[in-house]
Protein backbone atom coordinates (compact mmCIF):
# COMPACT_ATOMS: atom_id res chain seq x y z
CA UNK A 1 0.00 0.00 0.00
CA UNK A 2 2.94 2.37 -0.32
CA UNK A 3 3.32 4.63 -3.49
CA UNK A 4 5.42 2.42 -4.91
CA UNK A 5 2.80 0.71 -5.80
CA UNK A 6 0.17 2.34 -8.15
CA UNK A 7 -3.64 0.35 -9.23
CA UNK A 8 -3.48 -1.40 -12.19
CA UNK A 9 -4.95 0.40 -15.12
CA UNK A 10 -4.77 -2.70 -17.44
CA UNK A 11 -5.30 -6.40 -17.19
CA UNK A 12 -2.93 -6.75 -19.51
CA UNK A 13 1.33 -7.75 -18.64
CA UNK A 14 4.53 -7.76 -20.15
CA UNK A 15 4.56 -6.83 -23.99
CA UNK A 16 1.51 -5.61 -25.55
CA UNK A 17 2.61 -3.70 -28.46
CA UNK A 18 5.52 -4.41 -30.70
CA UNK A 19 6.37 -3.26 -34.40
CA UNK A 20 9.26 -4.70 -35.27
CA UNK A 21 9.87 -2.75 -38.05
CA UNK A 22 9.88 1.29 -36.56
CA UNK A 23 11.34 -0.32 -33.04
CA UNK A 24 14.63 0.48 -32.11
CA UNK A 25 15.38 -3.45 -31.40
CA UNK A 26 17.69 -4.15 -28.90
CA UNK A 27 17.28 -4.96 -24.82
CA UNK A 28 15.54 -2.99 -22.21
CA UNK A 29 17.54 -2.41 -18.68
CA UNK A 30 14.31 -1.84 -16.08
CA UNK A 31 14.24 -2.23 -12.40
CA UNK A 32 10.30 -3.06 -10.43
CA UNK A 33 9.47 -1.57 -7.16
CA UNK A 34 8.69 -5.32 -5.61
CA UNK A 35 12.22 -6.31 -5.28
CA UNK A 36 15.62 -4.89 -5.00
CA UNK A 37 16.34 -6.37 -9.03
CA UNK A 38 17.86 -4.90 -11.99
CA UNK A 39 16.39 -6.64 -15.38
CA UNK A 40 17.39 -6.98 -18.80
CA UNK A 41 14.87 -8.23 -21.35
CA UNK A 42 14.64 -8.68 -25.21
CA UNK A 43 11.87 -6.88 -27.35
CA UNK A 44 9.47 -9.76 -26.42
CA UNK A 45 9.91 -9.30 -22.78
CA UNK A 46 12.03 -12.37 -21.70
CA UNK A 47 14.95 -11.45 -19.16
CA UNK A 48 17.38 -12.21 -20.58
CA UNK A 49 20.01 -11.50 -17.35
CA UNK A 50 19.22 -10.31 -14.02
CA UNK A 51 20.76 -8.29 -11.10
CA UNK A 52 19.59 -8.40 -7.41
CA UNK A 53 21.46 -7.89 -3.97
CA UNK A 54 18.90 -6.61 -1.10
CA UNK A 55 20.36 -3.38 0.68
CA UNK A 56 20.62 -5.44 3.85
CA UNK A 57 23.50 -7.07 2.44
CA UNK A 58 24.78 -3.91 1.28
CA UNK A 59 24.28 -1.48 4.52
CA UNK A 60 27.26 -1.21 7.18
CA UNK A 61 26.94 0.85 9.96
CA UNK A 62 29.45 3.77 7.90
CA UNK A 63 25.61 4.27 6.62
CA UNK A 64 24.25 7.68 6.36
CA UNK A 65 20.40 5.98 7.52
CA UNK A 66 21.17 4.46 10.68
CA UNK A 67 17.69 2.19 11.41
CA UNK A 68 17.07 1.45 7.54
CA UNK A 69 13.44 -0.17 6.59
CA UNK A 70 13.32 -3.57 5.63
CA UNK A 71 14.05 -4.56 1.93
CA UNK A 72 10.46 -5.27 1.48
CA UNK A 73 10.19 -1.27 1.54
CA UNK A 74 13.69 -0.88 -0.52
CA UNK A 75 14.17 -1.01 -4.05
CA UNK A 76 16.64 -0.18 -6.59
CA UNK A 77 15.33 3.61 -7.92
CA UNK A 78 17.50 3.73 -10.93
CA UNK A 79 20.34 1.10 -12.54
CA UNK A 80 22.52 1.68 -15.49
CA UNK A 81 24.45 -1.21 -17.05
CA UNK A 82 28.23 -0.90 -18.46
CA UNK A 83 29.32 -2.73 -21.42
CA UNK A 84 30.98 -5.50 -19.17
CA UNK A 85 27.79 -5.89 -17.38
CA UNK A 86 28.62 -4.45 -14.37
CA UNK A 87 25.59 -2.38 -12.70
CA UNK A 88 25.42 1.02 -10.93
CA UNK A 89 22.59 0.56 -8.97
CA UNK A 90 20.65 3.33 -6.46
CA UNK A 91 19.06 1.92 -3.69
CA UNK A 92 15.61 4.37 -2.68
CA UNK A 93 13.56 3.02 0.78
CA UNK A 94 9.58 4.58 0.75
CA UNK A 95 9.05 6.33 4.22
CA UNK A 96 12.56 7.74 5.06
CA UNK A 97 13.91 11.51 4.77
CA UNK A 98 16.05 12.39 3.93
CA UNK A 99 15.74 10.24 0.71
CA UNK A 100 17.74 7.71 -0.37
CA UNK A 101 19.78 4.99 0.67
CA UNK A 102 22.93 5.16 -1.09
CA UNK A 103 24.30 3.98 -4.76
CA UNK A 104 26.65 0.58 -5.52
CA UNK A 105 28.61 -0.59 -8.47
CA UNK A 106 27.89 -4.21 -9.08
CA UNK A 107 29.29 -6.97 -11.06
CA UNK A 108 27.50 -9.29 -13.31
CA UNK A 109 27.29 -11.78 -10.55
CA UNK A 110 25.50 -9.47 -7.85
CA UNK A 111 28.62 -8.96 -6.14
CA UNK A 112 29.62 -5.65 -4.90
CA UNK A 113 32.79 -3.90 -6.31
CA UNK A 114 32.58 0.01 -4.76
CA UNK A 115 29.74 1.11 -2.38
CA UNK A 116 28.55 5.03 -1.57
CA UNK A 117 26.21 4.81 1.36
CA UNK A 118 25.31 8.83 1.81
CA UNK A 119 21.41 9.17 1.30
CA UNK A 120 21.87 9.12 -2.65
CA UNK A 121 18.60 9.92 -4.30
CA UNK A 122 16.52 9.66 -7.32
CA UNK A 123 19.39 9.83 -10.54
CA UNK A 124 22.56 9.76 -11.41
CA UNK A 125 24.85 10.28 -14.44
CA UNK A 126 28.08 8.45 -15.73
CA UNK A 127 30.50 11.09 -17.78
CA UNK A 128 33.06 9.97 -20.46
CA UNK A 129 35.71 9.59 -17.80
CA UNK A 130 33.63 6.99 -15.80
CA UNK A 131 33.38 9.63 -12.57
CA UNK A 132 29.44 8.91 -11.29
CA UNK A 133 27.91 11.72 -10.27
CA UNK A 134 24.59 11.70 -7.86
CA UNK A 135 22.13 13.80 -6.09
CA UNK A 136 22.34 13.37 -2.26
CA UNK A 137 20.36 14.43 0.23
CA UNK A 138 21.15 15.95 3.70
CA UNK A 139 19.11 17.91 6.67
CA UNK A 140 20.39 21.51 7.12
CA UNK A 141 20.00 23.40 10.37
CA UNK A 142 20.97 26.73 9.37
CA UNK A 143 19.93 29.83 8.05
CA UNK A 144 19.72 30.49 4.19
CA UNK A 145 20.83 33.88 3.37
CA UNK A 146 18.15 36.29 1.52
CA UNK A 147 15.63 33.40 2.58
CA UNK A 148 15.27 33.24 6.29
CA UNK A 149 11.61 32.76 6.08
CA UNK A 150 11.98 29.53 4.56
CA UNK A 151 11.68 27.14 8.32
CA UNK A 152 14.34 25.19 9.39
CA UNK A 153 15.57 22.33 9.97
CA UNK A 154 15.32 21.66 5.62
CA UNK A 155 16.84 18.74 3.22
CA UNK A 156 19.20 20.29 0.47
CA UNK A 157 20.34 18.42 -1.86
CA UNK A 158 23.79 18.48 -2.74
CA UNK A 159 26.06 16.83 -6.03
CA UNK A 160 28.62 14.67 -4.91
CA UNK A 161 31.31 13.45 -7.58
CA UNK A 162 32.34 9.61 -7.26
CA UNK A 163 35.54 8.61 -8.84
CA UNK A 164 34.96 5.46 -11.09
CA UNK A 165 36.41 3.55 -7.95
CA UNK A 166 33.46 5.08 -5.97
CA UNK A 167 35.37 7.14 -4.03
CA UNK A 168 34.14 10.58 -3.01
CA UNK A 169 35.99 13.89 -4.95
CA UNK A 170 33.69 16.95 -4.34
CA UNK A 171 30.32 18.04 -2.79
CA UNK A 172 28.14 20.91 -4.35
CA UNK A 173 25.81 22.12 -2.36
CA UNK A 174 23.11 22.88 -4.76
CA UNK A 175 20.41 25.09 -2.28
CA UNK A 176 23.34 27.40 -1.31
CA UNK A 177 24.32 27.95 -4.86
CA UNK A 178 21.10 28.57 -6.74
CA UNK A 179 19.96 30.81 -3.48
CA UNK A 180 23.14 32.99 -4.47
CA UNK A 181 22.37 33.24 -8.17
CA UNK A 182 20.33 35.93 -10.33
CA UNK A 183 17.67 33.18 -10.05
CA UNK A 184 17.19 32.29 -6.64
CA UNK A 185 13.87 34.43 -6.17
CA UNK A 186 11.97 31.13 -7.65
CA UNK A 187 12.68 30.06 -4.17
CA UNK A 188 9.36 31.95 -3.48
CA UNK A 189 7.81 29.90 -6.47
CA UNK A 190 7.99 26.74 -3.81
CA UNK A 191 5.25 24.58 -2.69
CA UNK A 192 3.42 24.57 0.50
CA UNK A 193 4.16 20.81 0.19
CA UNK A 194 7.66 21.94 0.39
CA UNK A 195 7.07 24.43 3.76
CA UNK A 196 5.48 21.29 5.43
CA UNK A 197 8.40 18.89 5.12
CA UNK A 198 11.17 21.50 4.16
CA UNK A 199 11.92 20.27 0.95
CA UNK A 200 11.97 23.42 -1.13
CA UNK A 201 13.77 22.25 -4.16
CA UNK A 202 13.70 18.40 -4.42
CA UNK A 203 16.56 17.54 -7.21
CA UNK A 204 15.54 14.96 -8.95
CA UNK A 205 17.33 14.59 -12.03
CA UNK A 206 21.44 15.20 -13.13
CA UNK A 207 22.65 15.01 -16.57
CA UNK A 208 26.58 16.23 -17.03
CA UNK A 209 26.60 18.23 -20.68
CA UNK A 210 29.30 16.76 -23.15
CA UNK A 211 29.49 20.21 -25.05
CA UNK A 212 28.35 23.87 -24.89
CA UNK A 213 24.42 24.36 -26.12
CA UNK A 214 23.73 27.21 -27.90
CA UNK A 215 20.46 28.10 -26.24
CA UNK A 216 22.09 28.21 -22.87
CA UNK A 217 24.78 31.01 -22.77
CA UNK A 218 27.72 30.69 -20.42
CA UNK A 219 27.48 26.53 -20.99
CA UNK A 220 30.30 24.36 -21.39
CA UNK A 221 31.17 20.44 -21.13
CA UNK A 222 31.36 19.33 -17.66
CA UNK A 223 28.17 21.31 -16.35
CA UNK A 224 25.29 19.68 -14.65
CA UNK A 225 22.06 20.15 -15.66
CA UNK A 226 19.49 19.45 -12.35
CA UNK A 227 16.30 19.69 -12.58
CA UNK A 228 14.33 20.96 -9.48
CA UNK A 229 10.69 19.65 -9.01
CA UNK A 230 9.76 21.90 -6.25
CA UNK A 231 9.64 25.40 -8.13
CA UNK A 232 9.02 23.56 -11.50
CA UNK A 233 12.56 24.85 -12.74
CA UNK A 234 15.46 23.60 -14.72
CA UNK A 235 18.70 24.93 -14.00
CA UNK A 236 22.78 24.36 -15.10
CA UNK A 237 25.15 24.60 -12.26
CA UNK A 238 28.90 24.81 -12.86
CA UNK A 239 30.62 22.49 -9.99
CA UNK A 240 34.02 24.06 -10.39
CA UNK A 241 33.00 27.68 -9.85
CA UNK A 242 29.67 26.47 -7.69
CA UNK A 243 27.65 28.67 -9.77
CA UNK A 244 24.00 28.54 -11.90
CA UNK A 245 25.11 29.55 -15.44
CA UNK A 246 21.48 29.23 -16.72
CA UNK A 247 17.94 28.34 -15.71
CA UNK A 248 14.80 28.23 -16.82
CA UNK A 249 11.29 27.64 -15.61
CA UNK A 250 8.87 26.95 -18.66
CA UNK A 251 5.32 25.64 -20.01
CA UNK A 252 6.18 22.62 -17.65
CA UNK A 253 5.36 21.75 -14.17
CA UNK A 254 6.42 19.19 -11.19
CA UNK A 255 8.85 18.14 -14.38
CA UNK A 256 11.75 15.07 -14.27
CA UNK A 257 14.69 14.02 -16.00
CA UNK A 258 15.85 16.97 -17.73
CA UNK A 259 18.63 16.30 -20.20
CA UNK A 260 19.91 17.96 -23.14
CA UNK A 261 19.75 16.15 -26.75
CA UNK A 262 22.66 15.89 -29.05
CA UNK A 263 20.49 18.83 -31.36
CA UNK A 264 20.97 21.06 -28.10
CA UNK A 265 17.41 20.99 -27.45
CA UNK A 266 16.14 20.01 -23.80
CA UNK A 267 13.90 16.86 -22.87
CA UNK A 268 11.88 16.15 -19.83
CA UNK A 269 8.74 14.64 -18.66
CA UNK A 270 6.35 17.07 -17.46
CA UNK A 271 4.66 15.44 -14.93
CA UNK A 272 1.09 17.69 -14.53
CA UNK A 273 1.44 20.49 -17.26
CA UNK A 274 -0.63 18.88 -19.78
CA UNK A 275 -3.99 20.54 -20.57
CA UNK A 276 -4.26 18.50 -23.33
CA UNK A 277 -7.43 16.08 -22.68
CA UNK A 278 -4.99 12.76 -22.57
CA UNK A 279 -4.13 12.62 -18.96
CA UNK A 280 -1.99 15.19 -16.95
CA UNK A 281 1.12 14.38 -18.49
CA UNK A 282 3.40 14.74 -21.40
CA UNK A 283 6.78 14.34 -22.72
CA UNK A 284 8.03 17.64 -24.27
CA UNK A 285 11.54 18.82 -26.21
CA UNK A 286 12.47 22.40 -25.98
CA UNK A 287 13.86 25.21 -27.82
CA UNK A 288 16.17 25.99 -24.39
CA UNK A 289 16.62 29.43 -25.63
CA UNK A 290 12.41 30.34 -26.32
CA UNK A 291 10.85 27.64 -24.50
CA UNK A 292 9.06 26.98 -27.84
CA UNK A 293 8.12 22.94 -28.01
CA UNK A 294 9.94 21.53 -30.72
CA UNK A 295 7.70 18.15 -30.08
CA UNK A 296 5.95 16.52 -27.35
CA UNK A 297 3.72 13.32 -26.64
CA UNK A 298 0.99 14.17 -24.54
CA UNK A 299 -1.13 10.81 -25.08
CA UNK A 300 -4.01 10.24 -27.36
CA UNK A 301 -7.77 9.27 -27.62
CA UNK A 302 -7.95 5.97 -25.46
CA UNK A 303 -4.23 5.97 -24.62
CA UNK A 304 -3.35 8.95 -21.62
CA UNK A 305 -0.51 9.54 -20.08
CA UNK A 306 -0.24 10.41 -16.44
CA UNK A 307 2.21 9.44 -13.43
CA UNK A 308 2.05 13.08 -11.00
CA UNK A 309 5.35 11.64 -9.79
CA UNK A 310 8.54 10.33 -10.85
CA UNK A 311 9.18 9.33 -14.41
CA UNK A 312 11.51 9.65 -17.21
CA UNK A 313 12.25 9.61 -21.15
CA UNK A 314 15.09 8.68 -23.44
CA UNK A 315 15.62 9.79 -27.28
CA UNK A 316 16.71 6.72 -29.13
CA UNK A 317 19.13 6.60 -32.07
CA UNK A 318 16.44 6.34 -34.53
CA UNK A 319 14.59 9.18 -33.65
CA UNK A 320 12.18 7.51 -31.28
CA UNK A 321 11.26 8.37 -27.60
CA UNK A 322 11.26 5.72 -25.15
CA UNK A 323 8.70 7.33 -21.74
CA UNK A 324 8.16 5.73 -18.69
CA UNK A 325 5.04 6.26 -17.19
CA UNK A 326 6.30 5.29 -13.89
CA UNK A 327 2.58 5.29 -11.68
CA UNK A 328 1.33 2.91 -14.64
CA UNK A 329 3.78 0.91 -14.56
CA UNK A 330 4.21 1.38 -17.83
CA UNK A 331 6.89 1.87 -20.74
CA UNK A 332 6.47 2.67 -24.17
CA UNK A 333 8.32 3.48 -27.45
CA UNK A 334 6.97 6.83 -29.40
CA UNK A 335 7.47 7.42 -33.14
CA UNK A 336 7.65 10.90 -33.79
CA UNK A 337 4.12 11.07 -35.28
CA UNK A 338 3.24 9.80 -31.55
CA UNK A 339 2.70 6.04 -32.81
CA UNK A 340 3.28 3.52 -29.92
CA UNK A 341 5.66 1.06 -31.53
CA UNK A 342 6.58 -1.02 -28.73
CA UNK A 343 4.58 -1.38 -25.18
CA UNK A 344 5.39 -3.17 -21.92
CA UNK A 345 3.31 -2.82 -18.69
CA UNK A 346 5.14 -4.14 -15.53
CA UNK A 347 3.72 -8.05 -15.53
CA UNK A 348 3.82 -7.97 -11.46
CA UNK A 349 0.89 -7.68 -9.15
CA UNK A 350 -0.25 -7.23 -6.23
CA UNK A 351 -2.65 -6.37 -3.29
CA UNK A 352 -6.02 -8.07 -2.88
CA UNK A 353 -7.26 -9.34 -6.55
CA UNK A 354 -4.03 -8.65 -7.60
CA UNK A 355 -5.10 -4.53 -8.44
CA UNK A 356 -1.92 -2.85 -7.76
CA UNK A 357 1.38 -2.50 -10.13
CA UNK A 358 4.93 -1.40 -8.73
CA UNK A 359 6.30 1.94 -10.35
CA UNK A 360 9.04 1.33 -13.30
CA UNK A 361 11.15 4.59 -12.50
CA UNK A 362 13.98 4.32 -15.40
CA UNK A 363 14.66 2.41 -18.03
CA UNK A 364 17.78 2.14 -20.62
CA UNK A 365 17.66 0.62 -24.20
CA UNK A 366 21.18 -1.13 -25.39
CA UNK A 367 21.74 -2.57 -28.84
CA UNK A 368 23.72 -5.58 -27.49
CA UNK A 369 25.65 -6.19 -30.56
CA UNK A 370 27.56 -2.59 -29.90
CA UNK A 371 27.32 -1.75 -26.94
CA UNK A 372 28.42 -4.91 -24.54
CA UNK A 373 31.86 -6.55 -24.73
CA UNK A 374 32.41 -9.83 -25.82
CA UNK A 375 32.92 -11.89 -22.51
CA UNK A 376 29.16 -10.51 -21.38
CA UNK A 377 27.46 -11.03 -24.56
CA UNK A 378 28.72 -14.63 -24.40
CA UNK A 379 26.91 -15.00 -20.53
CA UNK A 380 23.66 -13.67 -22.23
CA UNK A 381 23.38 -16.00 -24.56
CA UNK A 382 23.99 -18.50 -21.91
Amino acid sequence: MTDFWADARTTQRGVTRYDPARAANGLTLYSSAHEQSAYLMDMQGKVVHRWHLNFSALWDESAAVKRPRGDDFVHIEKAHVLPNGDLIALYTAIGDTPWGYGIAKLNAKSEVIWKYLGHAHHDFAVDDAGNVHVLDQRVVETDLPGFAHLPKPRIDDFLVTLSPDGEERASVPLMDVFAASRYGRRLYFASNESYLNGDYLHANSVDILKRPVPGMPGSRAGQALISFREISTVALVDPASRSVVWSQSGPFVRQHDAQVLPAGTLLLFDNEGSNEGHGRSRVLELDPATSRIVWRYAGRDGEELESLARSSQTRLDNGNTLIVESMAGRVIEVAPNGDIVWEFVNPVRGGDGERRIPIIFWVQRIDPERYFDAEFKAQLSN
